[in-house]
């Protein structure tokens, strides 16, 4: 499949200062997001995001915001619905490989920081950071405004305790 959601940026080739870049998916790339997100429809997705690279120390800094409408099947009715979803999101990105962890030697890592996701080929396609924050923030089990699951026995109460398998053993037991 050819990767139609794509926004590369090189980032040797920025600047030092600050970036700003808007990202609106057309309706093909629409399509592709919805089955990468495993949702039945993505109307319309939008980013703006801010994207700062300090070349020295090789980070990235990239936030923003990003909103998407998309339908959804709910796991209750199994009816379709649409639902809105929006996220601000800031995330560090690295160019610099851990020379500890290349060579195999043991690093103490801080679990209270989180580590600077890499960036391979000192290339970060913004459209990958979009669907990942967008993918964070979406319902994996979607269910229409009202919606309430209730659990419904088929059997009635003698059935059940007659088809109890702990009920064999207290037979034996007396």
């Amino acid at each position: 499949m050819q990767n139609l959601f794509t926004y590369p940026i090189h980032l040797d080739d920025l600047s030092a200062t600050e970036k700003k870049y808007k990202i609106n998916a057309n309706k093909e790339q629409c399509k592709e997001v919805a089955e990468i997100l495993q949702v039945e429809d993505v109307h319309s997705l939008k980013a703006e995001i801010r994207l700062q690279y300090n070349k020295k120390s090789g980070i990235a800094d990239v936030s923003g915001h990003v909103e998407a409408e998309m339908a959804q099947m709910s796991v209750i009715s199994l009816e379709k619905f649409d639902k809105s979803y929006q996220s601000d999101f800031s995330e560090t990105y690295t160019t610099q490989e851990n020379e500890k962890v290349s060579e195999g030697r043991e690093v103490e890592l801080d679990w209270r920081e989180d580590a600077p996701e890499p960036v391979k080929g000192g290339v970060l396609d913004l459209a990958d950071v979009v669907i990942e924050q967008l993918a964070l923030v979406m319902d994996y089990n979607p269910r229409q405004e009202g919606e309430v699951f209730e659990f419904v026995s088929e059997f009635d109460e003698e059935t059940t305790k007659a088809q109890n398998p702990f009920s064999v053993l207290q037979k034996i037991a007396k």
